[in-house]
């Protein structure tokens, strides 16, 4: 054959091979997952049999085919009760070029508007086990239609088990029997541990994949979480894959009882139980049962495997921690910690600071399960402070920034969220035990440390520009604050910074690092920039100076303060300090449309004010009895200690009661609550009975109220 000829024989080889391969006639069956294969005939043709019966939707559509030449080929597609076909027209000696079986487990796509700008196209993916069709329309109601009767044949399909999830019903319906539960740990190595990879999950999941992330689909993750497993078993640091672990299942939430009958698996009838590498699993046991709870299923799986475990072995010892865990453990919001994963692999508790008010902080044992409420009531027991009528919670800090933190959060989460934020920016965070409600700040000893407390916030106030006053009395208290810390003035004493006694200057708009970066840059540009940067650098040395003038005449009052003692200066600092109408409230940012500045709520232990930021007097000031209305507000907790303190002894229990069954808040959890305990504080057990109507409403003298658009009002 001449060269030519050889060339050209060759290229329509390839070519005709290519057009086989768009064409699907090289695509494999999935004609084992509930296939009818009567319904065609041996050389794979369209039976009218089928056309009348079982077709349920039928129609032209674009599928996106592998190939270089056409991405997109158009097919008859026909969807039957069983499986979506395809054909090359919708004639009846039609060939069938592939199959898409539809199970329960299948999925479908619905078409988006970003692909329709992409591509031209409204567009459906169906995901069964074997393939993936992506199918493309030009008219979205069509597009539609095929998605919705796709889906209701997914929807009618009976749930597929897994011969693991089978196996697990067998153990639970025999656990009394050992000797059937031994037959099959017996008879079924995919109960047991085993070397090898897992080429299936051991239970079911959805085929496709999912959105963002970086993750591939559920199925292939969970192969994936079993191989880093097994690399547990020789890695000379585990507590990196330990995270990696716990992180995918953090996100992906039906991989928690994947890792946990993949952890039961690599426990059980191991061939070396007691070496280091076979514990890594129940060290990881022992992390996933203090971050997730599991199924019911296989949370019963997980009991039964754990009290199967031989008595006074190290694996019976983790057996009894993690069954401990389970009755505590809520789901995170954080990937623990490297120091807790520690504590955890070794089945200790981990070290936890709390700072108080001043330079002072102690140090507090802590496990994956303790909550903000109990260091409150730890704190507390160790300061004293339980008789207190005011009531105290953590909080998050900065230099800059604080917020409350609530009484269910895991003291482990905030301690891991707190290590991040600090990591991601330059200031240093921390957990401090404060003042949350001061309810009465008369009854406060001058010799207690609920004082200090007092003392200090009310001097952070000051700093952050929350105590309106005028600059004498600002002066005067930043001269109080060193005579506290340092005593009578010295030249040689060490002065704080002006920021750490005295409210701080606005911050001034600059301009930032590579602002103008990759701009066309003109000459009125420039010297916009350069009359910008001068501006600026005469405002920084203006407020410089003011700052040199502030701090000589807060020294001058310090020398005059010689002689103060350390209570003194606090009494006479506080005492300039009550002067304010609003001292003791705790202050809001808030906003509305009428005001073009920011303004203040404050809340105190008899009203809700709401003040200009800077000035003295309130705007507008509510008494708890005149309020109407609370609505869904987020600030209903902070109010509710203050309303209850307002409320007479006598009705107050019935007050909270009533108030609980209105909200739908089982009275019992707001007893665990530290923030609304003083409400039940040496009240009569007689009047624990849960109002029953929203007419008992009429027992609380001067009370109005409006709960779900209807106001009940005391009579």
């Amino acid at each position: 054959m001449p060269l030519q000829g050889v060339c050209w024989f060759l290229c329509c080889r390839q070519g005709f091979s290519l057009l086989g391969r768009d064409y699907g006639e090289k695509e494999e069956e999935a004609s084992f997952e509930l296939r009818n294969k009567e319904d065609l005939t041996p050389n794979g043709r369209l039976t009218c049999h089928m056309t009348r019966v079982c077709m349920l939707f039928k129609g032209w559509l674009l599928r996106e085919v592998r190939g270089n030449w056409i991405k997109q080929r158009r097919y008859w597609f026909m969807l039957s009760q069983d499986s979506l076909d395809y054909y090359t027209g919708p004639e009846k000696g039609a060939r069938r070029l592939g199959t898409l079986v539809l199970t329960n487990l299948c999925s479908v796509i619905w078409p988006d508007k970003q692909t329709y700008k992409e591509t031209g196209h409204w567009s459906i993916t169906v995901y069964g086990r074997k393939h993936c069709y992506r199918l493309y329309t030009k008219h979205f109601n069509e597009a539609v239609h095929w998605a919705c009767a796709i889906q209701k044949i997914i929807d009618t399909k009976a749930p597929v088990e897994t011969p693991t999830q089978l196996l697990i019903r067998d153990i639970e319906e025999n656990k009394f029997n050992p000797e059937a539960v031994e037959h099959m740990y017996q008879h079924n190595p995919i109960l047991k541990y085993t070397q090898g990879p897992l080429y299936a999950p051991l239970l079911p999941f959805p085929y496709g994949s999912l959105d963002g992330k970086g993750y591939g689909s559920v199925r292939e993750e969970a192969v994936k979480l079993f191989n880093c497993l097994q690399q547990l078993e020789s890695a000379w640091e585990p507590v990196p894959i330990i995270q990696g672990v716990l992180q995918t299942c953090l996100d992906l939430r039906p991989l928690r009882d994947e890792v946990y009958c993949q952890l039961v698996k690599q426990t059980s009838y191991t061939p070396a139980p007691y070496t280091a590498a076979h514990l890594r699993y129940w060290q990881l046991l022992t992390c996933m049962s203090c971050t997730f709870l599991p199924g019911p299923t296989v949370l019963k799986y997980l009991r039964f495997h754990l009290k199967s475990q031989s008595p006074e072995s190290e694996m019976d010892n983790y057996a009894s921690f993690i069954s401990e865990a389970l009755e505590k453990t809520k789901c995170r919001e954080c990937v623990p910690s490297w120091e807790e994963i520690q504590m955890l692999m070794s089945r200790q508790e981990m070290l936890c600071t709390v700072h108080y008010p001043g330079p002072l902080s102690c140090q507090l044992y802590i496990s994956s399960h303790t909550t903000a409420n109990e260091v409150v009531r730890r704190m507390q027991e160790k300061l004293g402070l339980q008789e207190s009528k005011n009531t105290f919670a953590l909080y998050e800090q900065n230099a800059l920034w604080e917020q409350p933190v609530t009484g269910s959060s895991l003291i482990a989460d905030i301690l891991t969220s707190l290590a991040t934020k600090e990591s991601e920016s330059e200031s240093q965070w921390k957990l401090c035990f404060k003042l949350y409600c001061l309810l009465d700040a008369d009854s406060i000893s001058v010799d207690s440390i609920e004082y200090l407390f007092l003392f200090e916030q009310c001097h952070e106030m000051v700093v952050r520009g929350q105590l309106p006053a005028c600059e004498e009395d600002l002066h005067a208290l930043a001269s109080l604050r060193l005579q506290c810390l340092m005593g009578d003035f010295s030249t040689h004493a060490p002065c704080p910074p002006l920021d750490e006694l005295f409210p701080g200057c606005p911050t001034t708009q600059r301009f930032h690092t590579g602002l103008l970066a990759g701009a066309l840059w003109s000459h009125t540009a420039i010297a916009a920039h350069k009359q910008k940067v001068e501006q600026d650098m005469r405002l920084r040395s203006r407020l410089k100076e003011e700052g040199a003038t502030v701090m000589v005449s807060i020294l001058e009052r310090w020398k005059g303060l010689a002689g103060y003692s350390r209570r003194d200066s606090m009494a006479a600092y506080l005492t300039i300090a009550r002067q304010w109408s609003g001292f003791g409230c705790t202050l809001y940012e808030s906003s509305t449309g009428s005001f073009s500045q920011k303004l203040w709520l404050g809340v105190a232990a008899t009203s809700v004010s709401l003040y200009r930021q800077g000035e003295a007097e309130a705007l507008e000031s509510f008494p708890y009895g005149q309020i109407c209305s609370y609505g869904q507000s987020l600030l209903l907790p902070e109010l509710f200690p203050y309303v209850s303190l307002y409320i007479s002894t006598v009705v107050r229990i019935q007050f909270v009661y009533w108030l609980c069954c209105l909200l739908m808040i089982p009275p019992c959890l707001q007893l665990s609550d530290p923030i609304l305990k003083h409400s039940f504080v040496g009240l009569n057990r007689e009047h624990t009975t849960c109002p029953c109507s929203p007419t008992d409403a009429n027992q609380l003298p001067g009370i109005k109220w409006q709960l779900g658009g209807e106001f009940y009002c005391s009579g």
